[in-house]
């Protein structure tokens, strides 16, 4: 038997909300920000897919400004300016701190310098055009697989860091995501249920695979105020009747089948929730995704059995009749559904478009201005390339959009005895 809905929240307490509403709004261009965390293009990547397919926002842009090895420092003086502002962010999230940290014991200078450079970087977007601002605490580092100097030590300077940035964004009033604490919950339970010897971060105790960077974007996507609110499909056995929220178009309804077309997806994930490897799905039991993030949701009314079977995709699921009526969240019980392939090619071609915005932010808009001085008569030519390179990034964003096409699946409903 699955657990009916609603579910109970189990919202993170270290996930600091400043508005309830959503900081996104139409026509908005969210730039992610971070160092090589963030270049790596997996959380953004998530957090991209998540507004692309599941929670979408009329025209808006989004685009991932990762730099390995970036502190807040080199951020400020330079990355803002070049890489960032070309792009008119209205929206920015940040994640410094890993580096800022120094791999060493938190001492007043490592405070002080992530103070002023945060501050500068705010200044600098708040003057760029920036309306709205997360920013984002460094996650962790894993306590088993990091070496540099004791994983206790370092995460106690993250955590001391995270509060640093906690009071800038509370200061001026700007919306504060706490990804350290999440992260270092999700890895304690996930150790504790795989074993002492499971990674959760990667290799070097750093760089997060996917279970670590589904919990970032979690924490950016809520900070956002993504509200998780997919889908609901109502079914009413007894009237013969079938209607869905929007996103949700019931094409027909007969014989306990109901067929949809949908343009709003659930989030899909890779993996098996059993197993103790670094997937997506291998983790969703240590934190709510799920419950406050993807929540397409199947009620049933006028059962008139004990419990009924409810087949989605190539899978079958058993419930009791109470817990249909109070709705079932399906995007938590079948992993593997009807959306997984189409969310597959959009992911795919996301993970494209962001891959171009690295090499084009770091290996032309960065050096640009001193391309000019070196080849001043070129001026012209070098701004039409920047200019093609501008459209073609907008271009793969575009095809992402185009890929998020309606989906049309199944639900069955079969009473049993």
């Amino acid at each position: 038997m699955k657990s009916a809905l609603p579910l109970l929240s189990l919202l993170l307490a270290s996930i600091v909300l400043s508005q309830a509403d959503s900081v996104l709004q139409p026509n908005d261009v969210l730039a992610i920000c971070g160092d090589s965390i963030t270049q790596q293009k997996i959380y953004s990547v998530d957090m991209e897919d998540y507004l692309l397919m599941c929670q979408q926002v009329p025209g808006l842009r989004v685009a991932q400004f990762g730099w390995g090895g970036a502190q807040l420092g080199l951020f400020q003086l330079t990355q803002i300016k070049s890489d960032v502002l070309p792009f008119k962010p209205t929206v920015v999230t940040t994640c410094y701190g890993m580096n800022d940290g120094q791999y060493a014991p938190m001492n007043d200078n490592t405070g002080k310098y992530y103070r002023l450079n945060l501050t500068a970087s705010i200044n600098k977007l708040k003057a760029g055009g920036m309306r709205q601002m997360v920013i984002g605490s460094a996650g962790c580092v894993d306590t088993k697989a990091f070496k540099r100097i004791s994983p206790v030590v370092y995460n106690q300077t993250l955590d001391d860091l995270r509060g640093i940035a906690q009071d800038l964004a509370q200061k001026n009033g700007l919306v504060f995501a706490d990804l350290h604490t999440p992260m270092m919950d999700v890895m304690a339970k996930a150790q504790a249920a795989y074993g002492k010897d499971y990674v959760f971060i990667g290799g070097d105790g750093i760089h997060p695979g996917p279970a670590g960077h589904l919990v970032m974007a979690y924490a950016f996507l809520k900070s956002l105020g993504c509200d998780g609110a997919i889908g609901t499909i109502s079914v009413d056995l007894a009237g013969n009747q079938a209607t869905g929220t929007p996103g949700q178009k019931v094409v027909s309804f007969a014989n306990g089948t109901v067929t949809l077309e949908s343009t709003r997806y659930p989030f899909c994930f890779q993996g098996d929730p059993d197993k103790p490897a670094n997937t997506t799905a291998s983790v969703l039991k240590f934190f709510p995704f799920n419950d406050d993030l993807n929540r397409y949701v199947l009620v049933v009314k006028g059962l008139k059995t004990a419990k009924a079977k409810v087949t989605w995709g190539k899978e079958t699921k058993e419930y009791a009749a109470a817990d249909l009526e109070k709705g079932v969240n399906l995007a938590a019980d079948f992993l593997a559904n009807p959306f997984s392939d189409q969310f597959a090619k959009v992911d795919a071609a996301v993970q494209a478009q962001q891959a171009v915005e690295t090499t084009l932010a770091q290996q032309f808009l960065h050096n640009l201005d001193n391309l000019k001085a070196m080849i001043p008569e070129e001026a012209a030519a070098l701004d039409n390339i920047a200019a093609a390179g501008m459209k073609k990034d907008a271009d793969l964003f575009a095809a992402a959009q185009t890929l998020v096409i309606p989906v049309q699946h199944t639900i069955k409903i079969e009473p049993e005895s």
